[in-house]
């Protein structure tokens, strides 16, 4: 059924959804600004969390970024439930105290085993915000408005690169790394009583049973699959160590245990029937390798400018700014254009972007210009603000509204544990070029311990920073190619304009949308 004229124009956003959106972008910041927060900070927590004078190996203290998204790849199967037995507010409230409660453990961190554990807790909260809020986006927005406000909720995704690094760097040069967790007490508070005054009021649905038999498969396999790959680092890249493949093992066991039992019961943890919609499906597997190569490169960036180029931490936020920047000029516009023309056509010109912007990436060494760097990042930025929402629109917006906290939870899930995987195969990739390099180690010391350079001598520093810088490369171009490959699939999503079913719960009919 075609629907009327007026049906197929997008609507206006009014005051009270745009006051609704406050909420989950409040929300949202939280997340994903405490995420590239820690991400310039590792370098840091190397030297702080070491012996005086040594420095803990760069694996290790990424696993304060992998703690916390193994956390969100755990508790986001449960998010879908709650959501509609509890109630979206009442569960978002929870949230946010969960998060800002891991948030101040962080801060009193005494070593680095500590600060990871917190950091679990932290990602626990932080793991439901970003499904949660998308279902109350897509919910206030209407089937119409979904890429506009879908944008909105883009708006962390575009401030976080920016404000992250430069504000993790300011807090960390002039007062301490613990104040990139104490920063989120206060925005837990506002986001708590802006929350409470502005959601609507909860109508959970109580009939709804639990998948308890589900979640005992599910979330520890997720666990110890996601625990396994990000192991790999740690062992010096030895796929054969027990700790990589017998906890990697069991973890792939429960989960292929748990998609054949997902098909049992009316409402599975985790709801796979909606893979049949193929949008959402297509939607996830583009997701899931672009995150994996986007995010787990991200990660290598203010390291690089940390390490290589002897930058202060505030300076390596300074110079990320370009990718954030990039992200700003196309997500509003992505956000417009992809409530009236196909999402197949955006995300491979979204894909393209970051092809071209990360190339350069795969060249850099110890002295690449800035000149070239800085506008790489700006263009992987463009090509991000062009990828990241459209998808997460495409996804659901032929789903019907009782759908889409599942779909939601399936998005997320997707993204988390595909970003996991992609920072843990880019730090062993990196580890192990570095130990590759006969100075590469030396060199990096050298930055913060000057007197190497009189034990090694200027000329092996120098082939070290080579040798260093070499790496990052390399990483690279595992990124790119991934990147490349991600395209494939991208062309598989909707060139044509498609119904949407967002309203179909609600008595509506089906409207076309592009």
């Amino acid at each position: 059924m075609t629907a009327p004229p007026e049906l197929d124009l997008p609507e206006n956003i009014d005051r009270k959804v745009l006051t609704i959106a406050g909420v989950v972008v409040i929300g949202s910041i939280m997340s994903i600004l405490d995420i590239t927060v820690v991400n310039v900070a590792l370098p840091t927590f190397q030297r702080v969390f070491a012996s005086p004078g040594k420095e803990l190996d760069y694996s290790l203290v990424a696993w304060t970024v992998t703690g916390y998204t193994l956390a969100l790849a755990t508790v986001i199967p449960l998010t879908g439930w709650a959501a509609d037995r509890f109630g979206t507010k009442r569960l978002y409230m929870t949230a946010i105290g969960l998060f800002t409660l891991g948030s101040i453990l962080c801060a009193t961190a005494t070593d680095i085993n500590m600060l990871i554990a917190f950091r679990v807790i932290q990602g626990l909260g932080g793991g439901m915000l970003m499904p949660l809020g998308m279902t109350i986006m897509t919910r206030a927005a209407g089937p119409h408005r979904i890429g506009r406000l879908m944008a909105i909720l883009g708006i962390p995704m575009m401030l976080g690169p920016i404000l992250g690094p430069i504000l993790g760097g300011w807090l960390i040069d002039q007062a301490s790394w613990h104040w990139i967790f104490l920063i989120n007490a206060p925005l837990g508070i506002i986001a708590l009583i802006y929350a409470f005054l502005v959601l609507p009021k909860d109508a959970p649905v109580p009939s709804e049973s639990f998948d308890f038999f589900g979640m005992l498969l599910l979330s520890p396999g997720l666990a110890l699959f996601l625990f396994g790959v990000s192991s790999i680092p740690g062992e010096g890249g030895d796929l054969t160590a027990p700790r990589v493949w017998l906890s990697a093992l069991a973890g792939v066991a429960l989960i292929v245990a748990f998609v054949f039992h997902a098909f049992r019961p009316e409402h599975p943890l985790l709801d796979l029937r909606l893979f049949k919609n193929r949008n959402l499906t297509v939607s996830i597997i583009t997701m899931f390798m672009f995150a994996a190569a986007f995010f787990g490169g991200l990660l290598l960036v203010p390291t690089y400018f940390q390490q290589i180029r002897g930058e202060s931490t505030t300076m390596a936020g300074v110079l990320v700014i370009a990718q954030g920047a990039g992200a700003i000029v196309t997500m509003p516009i992505a956000g417009t254009l992809v409530d009236r023309i196909p999402v197949g056509r955006i995300i491979p010109v979204g894909l393209t972007l970051i092809i071209i912007g990360m190339f350069p990436l795969t060249q850099v060494d110890a002295h690449t210009s800035y000149w070239l760097i800085i506008p790489s990042l700006f263009v992987m930025g463009l090509g991000m603000g062009s990828t990241m929402m459209p998808l997460f629109t495409s996804a659901l917006k032929t789903l019907s509204n009782h759908e889409v906290a599942r779909g939601s939870t399936l998005l997320n899930i997707s993204q988390q544990i595909s970003s996991s995987v992609g920072v843990a195969v880019m730090s062993v990739i990196l580890t192990n070029h570095l130990n590759d390099g006969e100075f590469a180690r030396q060199a990096i010391n050298s930055v913060k311990d000057p007197g190497i350079i009189d034990k090694l001598g200027a000329a092996n520093i120098a082939k070290g920073f080579d040798q260093a810088a070499s790496a990052f490369a390399s990483t690279y171009w595992v990124a790119w190619a991934l990147v490349v490959l991600t395209v494939i699939p991208a062309m598989f999503l909707p060139r044509k304009r498609e119904e949407t079913h967002l309203l179909d719960d609600e008595g509506v009919p089906p409207v076309l949308v592009h």
